[in-house]
């Protein structure tokens, strides 16, 4: 299937569903804290989405049953919010869809609770770097599987490993769309489809420390890391103008 190629006036619709993503992002951010549980950070995010004109794109999609994938520790995606109060240290990830005038805005950060010191500090780090180093570089032209390249290349160069069998994606009047983005190579890096101007996509490292094999969890939807430890989860939308990538949901 055809990589949809959005016009320049299609792509200032679409800003606006990121731009709500980016504030619903920072609102998550700055009201997290010891104590508060997440299903009321749900709850307040799917609140603040409606009251900016938006609509939490996640809530009933493929069956979700929130408006935020919430993964705390040990889950590194596709989180569902709970009622045990976040902890000092907690790693916890926020992943937001948003859609407005049927198009769709899509990114996700991981934070740590609370003002400790983590080890996990530099991880998120990583996580969110790999997305700039990867930007950086994009030109139309290239592979997607070379993005996918430069994105392994960054994680391991750092010593983690990327969750397998998920990745980033296209958006624009689909939550998901082509392409699929990888975090690692699958066949030859100078093979499949090319990056053109109007592109417009997400890309959403997943980092592991140890084993990059995904487990699913009970509820079907906690994604674990094969080794069952601490893994995090960073998430750009970006648009390709003017011959380079630039992204659309940084909080301002």
């Amino acid at each position: 299937m055809a990589i949809p190629i959005k016009k320049p006036k299609e792509i200032e619709e679409i800003k606006k569903s990121a731009a709500l993503v980016a504030k619903t992002l920072k609102f998550l951010r700055e009201n997290t804290k010891p104590g508060i549980t997440p299903i009321e950070l749900d709850k307040m995010a799917e609140e603040f989405i409606r009251s900016h004109g938006g609509r939490p794109a996640f809530k009933g999609l493929y069956d979700f049953p929130n408006s935020v994938c919430i993964s705390k520790n040990s889950v590194v995606i596709h989180g569902i919010p709970d009622n045990e109060p976040l902890k000092e240290g907690d790693v916890v990830g926020y992943d937001v869809g948003v859609e407005m005038n049927g198009w769709y805005g899509d990114a996700a950060i991981t934070m740590i609770v609370g003002n400790v010191k983590s080890p996990y500090q530099k991880m998120i780090d990583v996580a969110r770097d790999a997305i700039y180093y990867a930007v950086e570089r994009i030109k139309p032209g290239m592979r997607y599987k070379q993005i996918s390249k430069l994105l392994e290349d960054y994680i391991t160069s750092h010593g983690y490993v990327p969750l397998h069998g998920y990745s980033g994606h296209g958006i624009g009047r689909r939550p998901h769309e082509e392409p699929q983005i990888l975090n690692y190579v699958e066949g030859k890096p100078n093979q499949g489809e090319k990056v053109k101007n109007g592109h417009v996509f997400c890309l959403e490292p997943m980092l592991c420390q140890c084993d990059g094999f995904p487990i699913l969890g009970d509820n079907g939807w906690d994604v674990y890391c094969g080794d069952k430890k601490v893994g995090v989860h960073y998430e750009h939308q970006i648009a390709v103008v003017g011959n380079k990538a630039i992204i659309l949901t940084e909080e301002e």
